[in-house]
């Protein structure tokens, strides 16, 4: 299978996992084959302290030891915390972390991962939910080389359409948890869903996407209509290469689109999901082929890493820190709520303060305003 092909099929794999998350251990090996790879993991940590992984078959026995005795002693972990890299970069690699000398003589490298016939990592962080931050990671064999570039590069592409992915399967899983469709959980967090059949109707809805309805998206003959122009072609363009399952638009990055009310000060945020047709399962999702997520920025008040990482365009580090300063938080503030050091949290801050084009916090915070922060 060349290159393309497996990055598409990867990214199929990806949203298969959203309607079915028992798919995500074979779904990361399909991702492994991207990079050719021993295998893959996901690493979630939610902001209440608890944790977990999913790992692709392949990487079991390792992640078992690595969680009964070399958690605590993992130098990677433990430097990428020290050093803010979380809050610096969306991509990170060993030579980010350590020098050649050390991944030779650190236990971690020689005592555990070779055992195992490891070497070399990169891993890609997403949040798919402003409670909850997770890591994608490959493992590399020993004897093949350090990540390239264009390995990164792929990376780098898969990573926002597995945060897509487990965004829609965590209010998915939420709205099953309490018997009530798409209901009670997803309306208290603002999530609307709206899933499309094959013709691009409304097929069904949950009542957090109803409450939306009426202020700039409506739904007039089985469809949702945008009122600003603009977004609304962007929406139709989206929705069509959902349904077509136009596999080279699939496996490009994911976007919101941006509804403007006239009666709220900031917009709505609307994803569009293609499900292809072979992975489709009973119920509630039993006619879709597209799903429609409604974002309100407004909903709960807590600022969401993610769009702004879209709509400013910056890391997702660096979104984390914008949320924050931008919401009225001081840098040391924020960076005591972040757990990194405040150097770190002003150095971030100065970065997205020269890629938006602001020069002050008040500035930012402006920015925000206007467009979807809180």
């Amino acid at each position: 299978m060349q290159q393309p092909d497996r990055l598409i099929a990867a990214i199929e794999a990806i949203y298969a996992s959203a309607v079915d998350p028992s798919r995500w251990p074979s779904t990361l090996e399909i991702v492994t084959k991207c990079f050719d790879d021993v295998g893959a993991i996901l690493i979630y940590g939610r902001d209440d302290g608890s944790f977990g992984v999913i790992e692709s078959p392949s990487l079991r026995e390792v992640c078992a030891e690595y969680a009964q005795s070399w958690s605590d002693r993992d130098i990677r972990a433990i430097r990428a915390r020290e050093r803010g890299y979380f809050f610096k970069r969306d991509i990170i690699t060993d030579r980010d972390l350590l020098t050649p000398e050390e991944m030779e003589t650190d236990p971690f490298y020689n005592d555990l991962l070779r055992r195992h016939g490891l070497k070399y990592f990169a891993a890609a962080t997403v949040s798919p939910d402003p409670h909850i931050e997770v890591a994608l990671s490959v493992q590399r064999a020993i004897g093949r080389p350090e990540y390239s570039e264009d390995e990164l590069q792929i990376l780098e592409r898969l990573a926002p359409h597995v945060e897509t992915s487990l965004r829609l399967s965590i209010h998915l899983m939420d709205a099953q948890s309490v018997n009530a469709g798409m209901g009670i959980a997803m309306a208290r967090i603002g999530i609307g869903v709206f899933a499309l059949d094959a013709m691009g109707r409304v097929v069904s809805s949950n009542a957090a996407s109803q409450a939306l309805l009426g202020d700039g998206l409506n739904i007039v003959n089985d469809r949702l209509v945008i009122s600003n122009p603009a977004a609304s072609g962007e929406a139709v363009t989206a929705i069509r290469n959902a349904l077509d399952g136009n596999r080279i638009i699939l496996s490009q990055e994911t976007k919101p689109i941006l509804v403007h009310r006239q009666n709220a000060n900031r917009p709505l945020a609307l994803y569009v999901l293609p499900i292809p047709a072979k992975n489709v399962g009973n119920g509630f999702l039993t006619r879709a082929r597209a799903i429609v997520l409604l974002m309100n920025p407004t909903a709960d008040g807590i600022p969401d890493p993610s769009l702004i990482r879209d709509v400013l365009g910056v890391t997702l580090g660096e979104a984390r820190i914008a949320a924050l300063v931008g919401s009225g938080l001081s840098p040391k503030d924020a960076a005591e709520r972040l757990g990194i050091a405040e150097e770190t949290a002003r150095s971030v801050l100065k970065r997205v303060f020269s890629k938006v084009g602001v020069s002050r916090q008040s500035e930012l915070a402006a920015m925000m305003a206007r467009l979807v922060i809180k």
